[in-house]
């Protein structure tokens, strides 16, 4: 080491949670370079824990994300690191709840209400709980519940031993497990509560519920830029943010807001998901009925990637109406659903218990001795 870490970049940093190990990388020592130079442009070097690591892709856009607002900063710098800390600061004293540090927590937002957020986030549970997970809901947007319906499910929310017992649905050989005040209010009643009341349900929601045993837990989040996702990032910091916009320019300007808030929050930009996209008919025209490029273009000025591409379905409505989900469907925009979520289980955020590598390293340990 021949500088020092520059506490600018470390506070942004302290953000990434390695995945396996449960902590940050800088608390695990991983970081061994972090500067600005002249520019403004932010280098790091992280290690790793063994060659060939298969999170090593994870980890690498983890920590581009968590950077990537650090570009141009130059005599506000004193200020970004002493608001980052302050931040972290904050998450380090998140309230005690029942979800593990190593379960990956996704939340699906986007800048605007209409581009399909609760559906995308209805289809990617169902999805990974066809792969055999147990999925947890939060739907957080408590003023605009709608997931109940769209995953086809009723009844009130029950307590046991002093926690919110959720709602829960079998979906193949896995499970869903779902929050939401759409189990609390009649679906045409209107709440009329204020931010702060609104963000303190959803602390309730993740604080007071019974969250053991899940393998993930998604977040469906309020359109815009609320104060939601900023409690958000303090009472779960191994938080990240799935960004969700339909292919108009608008939707994509509306979204990158609520990316950048999610950056001065301390919470990672996972990637873009484009939802509405093209719409191809019976005979194989293929007709983009919104415009095009819209996710492409807010991955590229995020610096992230674009995860799926959900094509218009008219089946997709008229099943989410029925509480059936397109996730299950045999049409392009269930493959889409079913695609993201393996590229989330197997590469963006692995459940617990997936196969890293230090627990590679521990199975070759384990064999040395036997053989010993």
């Amino acid at each position: 080491m021949t500088e020092p870490l520059d506490a600018t970049v470390l506070a942004r940093l302290g953000g990434v949670v390695d995945p396996e190990l449960g902590a940050d990388i800088v608390t695990l020592g991983m970081v061994t370079a972090a500067s600005i130079d002249a520019t403004g442009t932010a280098t790091v070097a992280v290690g790793r824990t063994t060659v060939g690591c298969p999170l090593r892709a994870r980890r690498e856009r983890d920590v581009r994300a968590a950077l990537a607002g650090l570009e141009g900063v130059h005599e506000p710098a004193a200020k970004a690191a002493l608001m980052d800390t302050a931040r972290r600061v904050a998450q380090e004293r998140s309230p005690t709840t029942t979800i593990p540090g190593t379960v990956p927590v996704l939340a699906i937002g986007s800048g605007k209400g209409g581009v399909g957020k609760s559906s995308v986030t209805a289809n990617l549970g169902v999805a990974l709980a066809a792969r055999g997970h147990v999925v947890g809901i939060i739907d957080a947007d408590v003023g605009g519940f709608s997931l109940p319906r769209l995953l086809g499910m009723s009844g009130p929310l029950e307590a046991k031993s002093g926690r919110l017992v959720p709602r829960s649905k079998p979906v193949g050989e896995g499970e869903l497990r779902v929050v939401s005040m759409g189990f609390l209010a009649e679906e045409d009643q209107a709440l009329l509560w204020r931010g702060l009341i609104l963000n303190k349900a959803v602390q309730q929601f993740i604080e007071d519920a019974d969250w053991t045993g899940i393998d993930y837990l998604l977040v469906d989040l309020p359109p815009g830029t609320s104060d939601v996702p900023m409690g958000l990032a303090r009472m779960l910091p191994q938080t990240g943010l799935l960004l969700v916009t339909t292919p108009p320019l608008a939707a994509q300007l509306v979204a990158a807001r609520a990316g950048d808030l999610a950056r001065r929050a301390n919470l990672r930009v996972l990637g873009v998901i484009e939802n509405m996209g093209s719409f191809v008919c019976d005979h194989g025209t293929s007709y983009e009925l919104f415009g095009a490029g819209g996710g492409t273009r807010l991955a590229e000025q995020l610096g992230v990637d674009l995860l799926a591409s959900v094509p218009f379905d008219p089946a997709l409505g008229a099943g989410a109406d029925q509480g059936e989900a397109a996730a299950l469907l045999e049409t392009a925009a269930g493959r889409a659903f079913r695609d993201l979520a393996h590229l989330v289980a197997t590469e963006l955020a692995p459940p617990p218990g997936a196969q890293g590598c230090t627990a590679r390293l521990l199975d070759q340990l384990e064999r040395v001795v036997e053989r010993a």
